[in-house]
């Protein structure tokens, strides 16, 4: 990989030229999905190109993008850009951050690994999801020195939210990603139509499954080992993340108690509930409708 993004070009062009080798994977974005599909399964690619209803959020959304234009200047000197920021203490090479993605295994046997690595490769800070099919342990091993921040679907049970939490830190996540724009699963007509959910069968449930305080709560109410009723543990998992019913804002109190880094609140739609995260005690947000894979709103 080359030292500037811009530079990749050349070596794509290079590999090209001297050893004849095309990418394995399209540079032109409108062609991205397509390619997505011919080399996934339908339920695969259903879950990961599918939105909530008609996928009219989806739509809004990238059109909402493409009003953003940029307007170059000419003649600046440009031989020593800087691309770094610093954001909570802490210094990264560029403004770029791999937001959280579930499910990985879906679509890459590499899973969240594999992105957590490359994303320690390039410099690039990796937020692990909740939802995710790899361990935060696991995780963390093979983003080495990367800089992680870790996302949570914020679990009903306070015992569980603290174990979580006690891991992450524990495995070097310095930033709390706290998820607010999906409270619960949605209703999504490319998986309905497919009656798929890949929860229910434990995909995507690998962070609470391999938690030690989850498992044994469930293995003391339900009479089995987790791995002998994998749909009742993963009814469990999912009624604890994914209840219907979110948190309020008297509870971040109990978040930034127990976790003594910065903490994002993402999803933020409302310019008062902006100020509310500020007044809580947190430290930034994302304004996030979850690109409308989950939720439908009106901005």
């Amino acid at each position: 990989m080359p030292e500037r993004y811009g530079d990749y070009q050349s070596v794509i062009c290079g590999r090209g030229a001297i050893e004849s080798v095309q990418p394995n994977v399209t540079t032109d974005p409108r062609l991205l999905e397509e390619q997505a599909r011919k080399a996934l399964g339908v339920r695969s690619f259903n879950y990961v190109a599918g939105g909530a209803g008609e996928k009219a959020t989806m739509d809004s959304n990238r059109l909402a993008f493409r009003q953003w234009k940029i307007i170059p200047r000419m003649l600046r000197q440009v031989d020593n850009q800087d691309l770094s920021v610093e954001l909570f203490g802490q210094k990264y090479p560029n403004p770029v951050l791999m937001a959280p993605v579930g499910v990985q295994s879906l679509f890459h046997e590499d899973k969240e690994t594999g992105l957590a690595e490359s994303c320690a490769e390039v410099g690039v800070p990796y937020t692990l999801s909740t939802a995710s099919t790899s361990s935060i342990e696991e995780v963390a091993e093979t983003n080495g020195d990367g800089k992680r921040w870790f996302q949570l679907y914020w679990p009903q049970d306070d015992d569980v939210t603290l174990s979580l939490l006690k891991r992450a830190k524990d495995n070097g996540f310095s930033v709390l990603v706290v998820t607010l724009d999906t409270w619960s699963l949605a209703w999504r007509p490319a998986d309905l139509d497919n009656a798929y959910v890949p929860f229910i069968k434990g995909v995507g449930n690998q962070i609470g499954f391999s938690d030690p305080v989850f498992r044994a709560k469930f293995e003391k109410e339900s009479g089995s080992k987790l791995e002998e009723d994998i749909v009742g543990a993963s009814r469990a998992w999912i009624s604890d993340v994914f209840p219907g019913r979110p948190h309020t804002w008297e509870h971040i109190a109990f978040l930034r108690k127990n976790w003594d880094g910065p903490i994002v609140l993402k999803g933020i739609q409302h310019v008062e509930d902006a100020e509310l995260a500020l007044q809580a005690g947190c430290d930034g947000i994302v304004v996030s409708n979850h690109g409308g894979t989950y939720i439908i709103t009106t901005c």
